[in-house]
């Protein structure tokens, strides 16, 4: 018996809107998943990231180690990197989330120094001067003026980490990986278009509210320009 001529699901075809309205429960709980799994491991990764870049600008010595560990970590390849914490995580979504944590160090930990590090000097005598004391010195004057640098390493490694969770789906947690990886195991067209096409989308979203973030957090940027 062939197809109906409008069944699309039937002829397998790669843009089918059948598929997404039959599947929008399924597709809305993987884009779920893969928000959730992106958000944790990068706030994650910018808890540790921030102490890092902070000891490796104040002490020049802690500088070689914390970025020297950090881009080993970047390179090494994902499916090694969830062995190696498969032992400690097993087959859980906090695998994924501790694998992303390590990779988006590289990105943050190295924008956020260099953030810190074009702080002009005299911008912090002259706070010095005005009576701030280190932790205010941080908090008000250089974590302030390095935040175009430090989102910007926030928007890559959020990026990054939208695209890297798809690899969770080896372990079961990748969101709309799970369904690209079905989909390609039995070659389901609509499937593996319809959830790359959503994770596409899921990283332009994200990088347009953090750059939206941005504009909101530093406006002097926006003044300068004009």
């Amino acid at each position: 018996m062939t197809a109906p001529p409008d069944d699309c699901l039937a002829r397998n075809e790669w843009i089918c809107g059948e598929y997404i309205s039959s599947r929008g429960e399924i597709l809305l709980d993987a884009v779920v998943q893969h928000l959730q799994l992106t958000v944790v491991s990068v706030l994650l990764g910018l808890v540790l990231a921030v102490p890092l870049a902070i000891a490796a600008r104040r002490w020049r010595w802690a500088s070689g180690p914390v970025l020297s560990l950090t881009t080993v970590l970047y390179t090494i390849p994902s499916l090694a990197m969830f062995s190696l914490l498969l032992p400690v995580y097993g087959l859980s979504a906090s695998l994924v989330i501790a694998g992303l944590v390590l990779y988006s160090l590289t990105l943050l930990v190295r924008n956020i120094l260099a953030g810190l590090r074009a702080v002009p000097e005299d911008t912090r005598q002259a706070a010095r001067g005005m009576g701030y004391g280190p932790v205010r010195l941080l908090l008000a004057v250089e974590l302030p003026l390095a935040l175009p640098a430090a989102m910007a390493g926030l928007r890559i490694a959020t990026v990054s980490a939208v695209s890297l969770v798809t690899i969770g789906a080896i372990v079961g947690h990748g969101g709309l990986g799970n369904l690209i990886y079905a989909g390609m195991n039995t070659y389901f067209k609509a499937q593996v278009l319809t959830a790359s096409v959503l994770c596409v989308l899921v990283a332009i979203a994200a990088d347009l509210l953090l750059l939206g973030v941005q504009r909101l957090l530093t406006p002097w940027l926006r003044e300068a320009r004009a």
